[in-house]
């Protein structure tokens, strides 16, 4: 059992009594963890499909403050599994509406709205006033930025991530335990693990994983149970069961160890090798000569020295292709080559862009000459044929 991490307490009045009571009865929550969950601080970085049920369920237990950290707008891709915003809302700062539906659940919530990525810039400013963090990305870089930041400022981090039909659970602090880049010291290769955006995730799954992250947070808040930290929780969705494995703290952690060399916060994405956003960004000069735009494609479609390639897979072929387009699934690409004709250009496009690159300089290490498509089909249908679903 870890201490409260919240050393204060805030009294109810007769409204939040009658509001909290089904907790004031459990023995050991009661008055003493419904006041310290009234003076807590909790920082949610994201408020996506983790991020949603755990605004919704902190505000609802009656967390004294919570702040939203995110700088993107609700998409109608997101409604799938990010149930605190509707479809009214799509085209919404994602703060904004997150604010909404937390204070139609519970008005006596304070609201801090970060409309803003958390960057290195601005995450130790951020993140100080708050008691814990919850982590609610999809990326490697926010994540490396989230635990560094934590471990500097000895706050608690409690993680989740899914992907699919898999979920991870466990709680980083680095006062009691082990911290993020104990279990990981390094980022997994560029390419090697896609995101939600690339592979997909059941909906329900962000319930699922966004309410055990709840869970660790008022544990840690109200000092009760048995916390996660020292412990990584993987949740097979298909078996229902829970697997449990232990982390052990790093001596030698760059960020926690015994004589840590990252003293401060750094250029993550470098770290990562890979955007920490999803989203419009500007060009990366270093990738002009291996990215073409859908327009610049579309005036060069048709012609016999060029193919477009769908390297995505044959269920997302189902759901939308570019007229024109042959599909060769990313990991088949490599035992096709000796059917390509190097006469050709070879453009080579998924999702959004990112396997399409993997794919192209795979395609230019064998001698062909290949470009990927910046943004993929989504931006296709953006910016070339509306008529193409996005998904």
């Amino acid at each position: 059992m870890v201490a409260p991490v919240v050393d204060r307490r805030e009294p109810l009045d007769h409204e939040e009594i009658a509001r909290y009571s089904r907790h004031l009865i459990i023995p050991d929550v009661g008055m003493e963890g419904q006041e310290r969950l009234k003076a807590a601080r909790v920082l949610l970085v994201g408020t996506g499909g983790l991020g949603s049920p755990l605004a919704l369920y902190l505000a609802a237990a009656g967390v004294g403050t919570i702040g939203l950290v995110d700088q993107d707008v609700v998409d109608a891709s997101n409604l799938q599994r990010q149930i605190i915003h509707g479809t009214s809302d799509i085209g919404t700062d994602k703060v904004e509406s997150a604010k909404r539906s937390i204070l139609e659940i519970n008005p006596h919530v304070e609201v801090r709205e970060h409309r803003t990525f958390l960057t290195s810039e601005n995450a130790l400013e951020i993140i100080a006033d708050y008691d814990l963090v919850i982590d609610g990305t999809d990326n490697f870089p926010t994540r490396y930025l989230v635990n560094d930041a934590c471990v500097l400022l000895g706050k608690p981090n409690v993680y989740g991530s899914i992907f699919r039909f898999e979920g991870q659970l466990s709680v980083f602090y680095a006062e009691e335990g082990p911290c993020y880049r104990c279990m990981f010291p390094e980022p997994p290769p560029p390419g090697m693990v896609p995101n939600c955006a690339e592979g997909g995730v059941l909906g329900i799954m962000a319930g699922h994983i966004g309410t055990a992250q709840g869970i660790e947070g008022i544990k840690l808040i109200t000092g009760i149970g048995r916390s996660m930290i020292g412990r990584l929780g993987l949740y097979d969705a298909l078996e229902q069961e829970w697997m449990y494995v232990k982390v052990n703290k790093d001596p030698d952690c760059p960020v926690c160890g015994e004589d840590p060399t990252v003293t401060e916060l750094i250029d993550y994405e470098e770290f990562c090798g890979m955007p920490a956003h999803d989203g419009v960004v500007e060009a990366d000069l270093s990738l002009v000569d291996l990215e073409i735009l859908p327009t610049e494609y579309a005036d060069i479609a048709g012609k016999p020295d060029v193919e477009l390639i769908d390297v995505r897979e044959p269920h997302e072929w189902e759901i939308n292709r570019i007229p024109g387009a042959t599909l060769i699934p990313k990991d088949s690409l490599a035992g096709k080559l000796s059917e390509l004709d190097p006469t050709k250009e070879y453009i080579l496009q998924c999702k959004s862009g990112a396997r399409s690159l993997e794919s192209t300089q795979l395609l230019r290490g064998a001698g062909f000459k290949a470009r990927s498509m910046r943004g993929g089909i989504n931006a296709y249908s953006r910016q070339v044929d509306d008529s193409i679903p996005t998904y």
